[in-house]
């Protein structure tokens, strides 16, 4: 919404790893439903890339957005644009797009390294509204420090899964927090077990298990 009213672009960024990583997968699902929301209000997208076969799958997922929004002529290849292989090389490209066209928004989200702090504070100065979201934990300090809102771990899974609407995703989801719910149930009953000295049996169920 910022960005359309400012008339600048959204600039997403589906992490710096290849199309076989969870994270990446992860990253273009999003991308999608963004894509679907740029196209819709006809806000300007910038999607970098690091790999070929990223930019082949940015430009699928981009396209078929626009096509579903009812936009297939707003829809540009360019609009997903590999930039660089090496990762700093690729970082001073990007940190120089959001420096020249100063996008409103900046979106991160997949895996991301040494690279992430450079990034986050270039479109920070930029005065770009940041959403990040990583699964890697060395470099989520760097993104709540220097973004607006920031999705640790398994919620840039989650958030995957919910914006996708795939049935598959959505069920391994649920699955998921049901197990973990089941999971502090088993813990809190061997707590008050052991409290009252009768946790030795469910310790050893779960031994043998």
């Amino acid at each position: 919404g910022r960005a359309t009213e400012m008339g600048r672009p959204v600039l997403f960024i589906p992490g710096i790893n290849e199309i076989d990583e969870i994270e990446t997968l992860a990253g273009l699902s999003i991308l999608g439903r963004v894509a679907r929301v740029t196209a819709r209000y006809d806000t300007p997208l910038l999607v970098p890339v690091r790999y070929p076969m990223v930019l082949a799958a940015g430009q699928e997922v981009v396209e078929q957005a626009y096509i579903e929004e009812g936009r297939p002529d707003a829809y540009n290849k360019d609009i997903v644009r590999y930039v660089a292989g090496e990762q700093f090389a690729f970082t001073a490209t990007v940190n120089g797009m959001m420096v020249r066209q100063r996008p409103a928004t900046n979106i991160y989200m997949g895996a991301f390294y040494a690279e992430s702090l450079l990034l986050a504070e270039t479109g920070n100065a930029a005065g770009s509204i940041q959403i990040a979201g990583t699964a890697q934990p060395a470099q989520l300090p760097f993104f709540i420090v220097a973004c607006d809102y920031t999705l640790m771990g398994e919620e840039l899974y989650a958030a995957s899964a919910y914006l996708s609407r795939e049935p598959l995703l959505l069920g391994g989801l649920k699955g998921q927090d049901w197990m973990k719910v089941l999971i502090i149930i088993a813990i809190v009953i061997g707590i008050a077990l052991s409290t009252f000295g009768f946790g030795e049996w469910y310790m050893t169920l779960f031994r043998n298990v």
